[in-house]
């Protein structure tokens, strides 16, 4: 069930994903009522919300240009045209019984993610659509988070903007799957069109599995994973998934399309209804909204404001700042991360310095606190001074690694932090020259190997030169010393 092999040899696992996306405005799509997220139950409701008789709806424009910067941000066609339909089904969460979405005409087609694969390679995954659309309710089960039996309803939810991305059945594996949800998650962050925080269910996805015979023309059934709200929920529940079709076909029998429940408990998937087609939805144009009609200009006015995306900021720090593609790609996997770099990089003059302090020390440090960058008090301006007094021997790295976890709890100096607590690095000629002939007679059969040519012993010597000046020697001036000593 865990395995990460095919579950048989002769299937191909052909998946696409529909990935829904709270937008990043503050009131919602048709209503006045305010976006925000851990107000008590039903106090972000508007008769709108309802669909009580007498109201009709308003078009968020933010909503809109948001959908504009998504569409453009993964290469999709704004189409200047679309419709937004009424999709009529029954379900407690749902006040007016039916969702505001888009169906025939969406916002935008076409477009791909790039995502990269296990071998290093990199593929691109098709997008079908990209269309907005309204948020349903939210029905809570919990009795420890409703403080009372049963079921309940929380309508803050009801009209909260989405978008629904839509891919092409490209994906093959669920780890490709996962990989793309992280691609798609950082664009949409990055191009400031959501927060996508998944635990808040700003980002949520369903996953549509099929199986079919390797070399196979037709696509197989399909069915329809809801609501998977982590990374790691995505992978498990595709895997389930597969090996339940795998089984099922090994059998003789057929899948059949319905929309299933992954129990993560017992990571096994379960029938939860046959699948409706669209039909069964009954669409068919909201007579109360014009169709949405986006004038070029506004397209092109959206396109110059969206930020450097993260393909062509990669490139750049490959060109500009001789970084490679795997350094440059850690260092663009958010936009906080890449504009903290670019500014340190050119307020220090070492870009490459500040690339290797930020992917050694820094990420180490923001991943064992499970922070992000901008949520510390390291400045750009204090990591390139501590870069720079570094590259200048006026301290060690092993004197600095200190400084840089106290710069990112507090903030500060790094100058005045250097000279308050007398960390400058040794360059005394004369103490070296000490410290060098001290450890050189104290360690005189290691001496000897150095003088016939074994490298690990220069290097145990520098060590121990560095122990009697407690880490603050020059390490390049105590190599010169040393070789000069040893090798004449």
């Amino acid at each position: 069930m865990t395995g990460r092999a095919q579950p048989h040899a002769k299937y191909e696992v052909v998946i696409g994903l529909e990935v829904h996306v709270h937008l990043r405005t503050e009131s919602k799509l048709f209503s006045p009522a305010p976006v925000r997220y851990g107000d008590p139950p039903n106090h972000d409701v508007h008769p709108l919300d309802l669909g009580l008789p007498g109201v009709l709806p308003v078009l968020n424009r933010r909503a809109v240009e948001l959908g504009i910067r998504a569409a453009l941000a993964t290469h999709c066609k704004v189409h200047p045209q679309s419709v937004f339909a009424r999709k009529n089904y029954f379900y407690p969460d749902l006040p007016k019984g039916y969702q505001i979405s888009q169906f025939e005409e969406p916002l935008a087609t076409g477009g791909w993610i790039e995502i990269e694969c296990g071998d290093g390679a990199s593929r691109k995954i098709g997008l079908t659509r990209i269309h907005i659309e309204e948020d349903a309710g939210k029905s809570i089960h919990d009795s420890a988070v409703a403080s009372a039996e049963g079921s309940h309803i929380d309508l803050n939810r009801a009209g909260v903007p989405l978008l629904e991305i839509v891919s092409e059945p490209d994906l093959r594996s669920p780890e490709e799957a996962a990989a793309y949800l992280r691609k798609l998650r950082a664009i949409l962050r990055w191009a400031d069109v959501s927060d996508a925080d998944m635990e808040k269910g700003q980002f949520r996805c369903d996953a549509n599995v099929s199986l079919r015979v390797h070399g196979a023309p037709q696509l197989g059934t399909r069915t329809e994973l809801k609501n998977l709200n982590s990374f790691r929920f995505v992978e498990e529940a595709i895997w389930a998934e597969i090996h339940r079709q795998a089984e099922l076909l090994d059998a003789g029998g057929a899948v059949v399309q319905a929309t299933m429940h992954y129990d993560e408990g017992r990571r096994t998937t379960r029938v939860m209804r046959l699948k409706e087609n669209s039909d069964d939805y009954r669409y068919f144009p909201d007579p109360d909204l014009v169709p949405l009609v986006i004038a070029e200009a506004e397209i092109d006015a959206v396109r110059a404001a969206l930020p450097e995306l993260p393909e062509d900021r990669r490139a750049r720090f490959e060109r500009e700042h001789g970084l490679s593609a795997y350094d440059a790609r850690l260092l663009t996997e958010s936009r906080a991360l890449a504009d903290f770099y670019e500014a340190a990089a050119q307020s220090s003059g070492h870009a490459k310095a500040v690339a290797n302090w930020m992917l050694r020390d820094v990420l180490a440090q923001l991943k064992e606190q499970g922070r992000d960058i901008d949520e510390t008090a390291l400045a750009p301006d204090a990591l390139a001074k501590l870069v720079a007094l570094v590259e200048g021997g006026r301290v060690t790295a092993a004197s600095a690694r200190p400084l840089l976890a106290e710069l990112m709890e507090r903030g500060g100096d790094p100058e005045a932090l250097v000279r308050e607590r007398g960390l400058e690095a040794v360059s005394d000629t004369g103490l070296l020259e000490a410290a060098a002939d001290e450890v050189i007679a104290a360690n005189a059969a290691v001496a000897d190997q150095v003088r016939a040519g074994e490298e690990k012993g220069l290097n145990f010597l520098m060590g121990q030169v560095m122990k009697r000046t407690q880490g603050k020697a020059n390490p390049k001036a105590v190599r010169e010393i040393l070789a000069r000593k040893l090798r004449g």
